[in-house]
């Protein structure tokens, strides 16, 4: 029988792990020969969670790690599907397999990108959107000014920005306005899907 599903709404999970800074850094470095990473720093500038991307894999599935190693999964962004125009992102919570939620993309973001954030039942709750101006990031993707605001039941929960660098890309997720109100690890996700559709896009330039 699988634990009961309450949702991505339910913040500060009881684990062992979960993220409890008001603030991250998240960088990801320019190339690796094994496989792009992504480090996350703490405001102390310690280690919080790593994640390493597989090279040659045709699944779209995410594993946070808080150690390098790989040894202490926190949390697992899968995707339901591969090709589509609204692709949906589950959360698993590494430590008992619970569904958080997910998040569902609002098309292709010619002009920005959307994003729904649903419970485990896949009821909407709240939403990110890019900010920042987006539109000229599609013409000119040199431009780092990348934001993107988390909302839960119309309440801004964290934002995320996008930092002026040459080669790697660097976001500040700020959890500040939260009150308890997400999971820290589920704006996490938000944070990493955020990052591949920019990653993505610039690939495509």
């Amino acid at each position: 029988m699988s634990p009961p599903n309450h949702g991505a709404m339910v913040a500060q999970q009881s684990h062992p792990l979960a993220l409890q800074a008001p603030h991250y850094l998240v960088k990801r470095s320019f190339w690796s020969l094994f496989g792009r990473t992504t480090r996350v720093f703490s405001p102390d500038g310690q280690l919080a969670c790593f994640i390493k991307a597989k090279l040659l894999s045709w699944r779209d599935e995410t594993t946070l790690f808080a150690d390098e190693q790989q040894t202490r999964p926190m949390m697992m962004l899968k995707a339901r599907q591969i090709i589509g125009f609204s692709i949906n992102h589950d959360v698993f919570d590494s430590a008992n397999g619970m569904r958080l939620g997910s998040i569902r993309n609002r098309g292709l973001g010619w002009f920005r990108d959307e994003w729904d954030l649903l419970d485990g039942n896949d009821q909407p709750f709240g939403e990110m959107i890019e900010g920042g101006g987006a539109i000229w990031r599609r013409f000119f993707p040199i431009l780092k000014n990348g934001k993107w605001n988390i909302s839960v039941h119309g309440n801004l929960v964290a934002t995320i920005r996008e930092k002026w660098t040459f080669f790697a890309k660097e976001y500040v997720l700020d959890l500040s306005p939260n009150q308890g109100r997400v999971d820290p690890r589920f704006a996490m996700a938000c944070t990493l899907l955020a990052l591949n559709r920019e990653t993505a896009r610039e690939n495509r330039g």
